[in-house]
């Protein structure tokens, strides 16, 4: 990922913060078929591994991972907003500013394994759904023990884990460092006036950076 040395976000336990919140990415390999990619959710296993494992599951009939051997990455895309010229004080006052667009994005490499045993399977989906059910707020939360357990069983039969551990990692956090304190609180202040979660989420990012 090209990242200017402005940009670049090297802290394992932000890029392992970012991981958890995107929670959804997309896994890509190559092989003799040329580039692919599946749109996955995933749980991160930080104590595993010097930079963690990340796990995930694919329909069995998905044989995307099996046919690519080597290197993969698991692209994790978080919060983007588009900035407009207006944003920035400096269009008033000299005119040269163009759009940009401000986004935070991981990227984790790494060569993946799959597995099919059952009880790994389920132990998998327990995380899963704990992770994903503690998003919803719900009361109580739904979980895995909720299915009948024939029903749970021939699910898991028709999946494959993915366990990717993580060999490298980078982050890259552009918002407006290599700009003005000036730019930057204008641009943040002028998506903050913007109704989407991630135009209210880059603005906190920004202002986030620029505090002293």
């Amino acid at each position: 990922m090209y990242t200017p040395r402005a940009f670049v976000e090297s802290r394992l336990s932000v890029l392992h913060a970012a991981m958890r919140e995107i929670a959804f990415g997309a896994l890509v390999t190559a092989g003799e078929g040329g580039i692919e990619a599946t749109h996955l959710p995933f749980v991160l296993a930080p104590q595993e591994g010097p930079l963690g494992t990340l796990y995930a599951h694919v329909a069995r009939v998905n044989d995307h991972v099996v046919r690519h051997a080597g290197e993969a990455l698991a692209m994790f895309a978080g919060p983007h907003a588009y900035i407009s010229p207006n944003g920035y004080p400096g269009k008033s006052v000299h005119g040269r500013e163009v759009p940009t667009w401000n986004y935070i994005a991981v990227h984790a490499y790494g060569v993946p394994e799959t597995f099919t045993d059952p009880g790994s399977l389920l132990d998998l989906l327990d995380r899963l759904t704990r992770q994903s059910e503690q998003a919803t707020a719900q009361t109580p939360p739904w979980q895995v023990a909720d299915a009948p357990t024939d029903y749970v069983a021939s699910m898991l039969g028709a999946i494959v884990g993915i366990r990717l551990p993580i060999a490298r990692i980078e982050g890259k956090w552009k918002l407006g460092q290599n700009r003005s304190v000036d730019d930057r609180l204008g641009a943040a202040e002028w998506l903050a006036r913007r109704r989407d979660d991630d135009a209210q989420a880059i603005a906190r990012a920004m202002m986030s950076t620029t505090a002293p």
